[in-house]
């Protein structure tokens, strides 16, 4: 489905030159479920920018199947953190649907059944006449959700989505994820910097190194039935791992910080 090849990604600005990414490699299956992990300034955002043809790589290669990523495509959609800002404030639920069915040029025949199929998946069948500033912010982030599924992509890329939600809201909305991608087989690839979160949620993490420079450290599989409790001691030993795998690069953020 994704093939990041030896992608390497430098800002040149004022101030000089910045490796963000050296050397990212990554495939990734159909209806895989992949989260990148890291702390801040990993490189997370970037190379999921990359992916969706927002930004291009200085250097290797992003291929869909056989076919080069150039820019953004109707084949990839991208999910943000806040959802608040992604949504069209001035549109009700509905209209947000048929706002991106109009862009991405589906038949307007089809919007009727497309809308009712993914508001009630979203459980949003009954807010439809809401504007988002009358949802909270779960409900913005499965409209978001339900929006993207609308225009019928291939691959979710998620940024942070669940961030800034509360920890209650956070798992229920795991859970609300989860269903979703085992009932479309879409392929989700989903930067966290929430250890917890990626072993909840993935079929493989990507753990990566804080910059400059960063790269894909180690990919892991997680072997465990869903839904994953963190107090099973696979899942606990599996957190304590990735925590250790981690800690030399929050060590040396600290020191940069003190700095």
């Amino acid at each position: 489905m994704l093939r990041v090849s030896n992608v390497r990604k430098v800002f040149d600005s004022a101030r000089g030159t910045y490796v963000a990414l050296d050397g990212v490699s990554l495939s990734i299956e159909g209806g895989e479920f992949v989260c990148l992990l890291g702390p801040s300034g990993c490189g997370k955002s970037t190379l999921l920018n990359i992916l969706a043809g927002f930004e291009p790589a200085t250097s290797g290669a992003v291929m869909t199947g056989d076919t080069p990523v150039t820019g953004a495509g109707r084949d990839r959609v991208m999910l943000f953190q806040d959802a608040g800002s992604a949504l069209l404030p001035w549109l009700t639920v509905e209209e947000n649907l048929r706002f991106a069915l109009r862009v991405r040029k589906i038949p307007k025949s089809e919007w009727p059944a497309t809308i009712d199929t993914y508001l009630r998946m979203v459980n949003l069948d009954n807010h439809r006449g809401k504007f988002p500033s009358e949802l909270s912010g779960g409900m913005r982030q499965r409209l978001q959700i339900a929006r993207a599924l609308a225009v019928e992509p291939k691959v979710l890329l998620m940024d942070e989505p669940f961030a800034a939600l509360d920890a209650l809201t956070r798992r229920h909305m795991h859970t609300s994820l989860l269903d979703i991608w085992q009932r479309t087989g879409k392929t989700i690839i989903f930067v966290t910097h929430d250890i917890a979160e990626a072993i909840a949620l993935a079929d493989r993490i990507a753990v990566m190194s804080v910059g400059p420079r960063s790269a894909i450290t180690k990919l892991i599989d997680i072997d465990l039935p869903r839904p994953r409790d963190l107090t099973n001691p696979k899942v606990a030993g599996l957190f304590n791992d990735i925590e250790a795998l981690l800690a030399p690069d929050l060590q040396r953020l600290d020191a940069m910080e003190a700095l």
